[in-house]
């Protein structure tokens, strides 16, 4: 069995008047695959975790000190040379001006723009299409709140930054729900970062023009590949649900509940250790839903969650 290379990579981020930015650095002459830009980071050494050998990295290779970091994603890549488990952390605050003392240079991008530098390591193609994700995903409810006032509520998201909606109201009438879906996309299309999905109908997605499907954990587990939508996702409650949507290359998943609900406060939830160890070798990313309130976003991430997921509160 070839063994596994165990390493850390930091995603630092950085809010600038242009937007948010990640750095890349790129690998010096005398390393493998020298040249190519990479995420900061490096290997794990002896009776060290993750969370360690980020710290000592990012002190040796870019002269800083971690002051706020959040897991992420686990990624596995094959390179000819060795297999590399990657463990991804969100990095937003460091002490230190960042130098590159054993990279040959750093470049700063931003969200939604392509790296000006190439080449890219191939691991981190789709670390960088799952970095730019909003980290609120806003869930409709206009079965209770009426379909006109549900259309204030996402015009307002959207003025205030919202970025990601899911069209749930599946007991809608087909028709009502159709017109509600073309009412949200009307009021996207004068935001062109937003990303809209509709729930388990892939017919209803295509003929409004959604960004993609989001797919129940039932419908999950009948799919015989990803719905060719420009972004899929899928809900999730057991460790079957998350590894059959890895699997599918789903782009991320809601896993709930986490905590109980207004809706069903006698069920309880997972709680946040469960939550966390259910997530941390995930290789997608995964939004917490249930319980889920704007004061937890930091909570969830600091468990492994890329964001959270409301329905209300949006």
């Amino acid at each position: 069995m070839t063994r596994i290379v165990e390493v850390s990579a930091a995603i630092l981020l950085r809010d600038t008047e242009h937007g948010r930015e990640y750095l890349l650095a790129q690998r010096p002459p005398d390393k493998v695959y020298s040249g190519y830009w990479e995420f900061p980071g490096g290997k794990l050494e002896a009776g060290e975790s993750f969370d360690d050998a980020l710290v000592r990295e990012l002190h040796e290779e870019l002269g800083i000190e971690i002051e706020q970091a959040a897991p992420w994603l686990c990624r596995e890549f094959t390179y000819p040379h060795a297999r590399v488990r990657l463990k991804f952390f969100r990095v937003t605050a460091w002490r230190g001006n960042i130098h590159p003392h054993e990279h040959t240079g750093i470049e700063w991008t931003r969200f939604g723009d392509a790296p000006a530098v190439a080449p890219v390591l191939p691991a981190n193609g789709p670390i960088l299409r799952a970095l730019v994700l909003p980290e609120i995903y806003a869930i409709t409810n206009a079965v209770d709140n009426g379909i006109d006032a549900e259309l204030e509520r996402v015009a307002r998201g959207l003025r205030n930054g919202i970025r990601l909606f899911q069209i749930r109201d599946k007991i809608l009438s087909a028709n009502d729900r159709q017109r509600f879906a073309q009412g949200i996309m009307a009021l996207a299309s004068s935001f062109p970062e937003a990303c809209v999905l509709v729930n388990d109908d892939e017919q209803l997605a295509r003929a409004v023009r959604a960004s993609g499907l989001h797919v129940s954990s039932g419908k999950l587990h009948k799919l015989a590949s990803r719905p060719d939508f420009d972004r899929v996702a899928a809900s999730c409650h057991t460790p079957a649900d998350l590894e059959r949507a890895a699997d599918l290359g789903i782009d991320f998943v809601v896993l709930s509940p986490v905590l109980p609900t207004a809706s069903h406060p006698e069920a309880g939830g997972m709680g946040w250790e469960a939550f966390r160890q259910l997530v941390e070798r995930l290789t997608i990313p995964v939004y917490a839903l249930g319980g889920m309130h704007a004061e937890l976003q930091g909570t969830a991430q600091a468990h492994g969650a890329h964001g959270i997921a409301l329905m209300r509160g949006w």
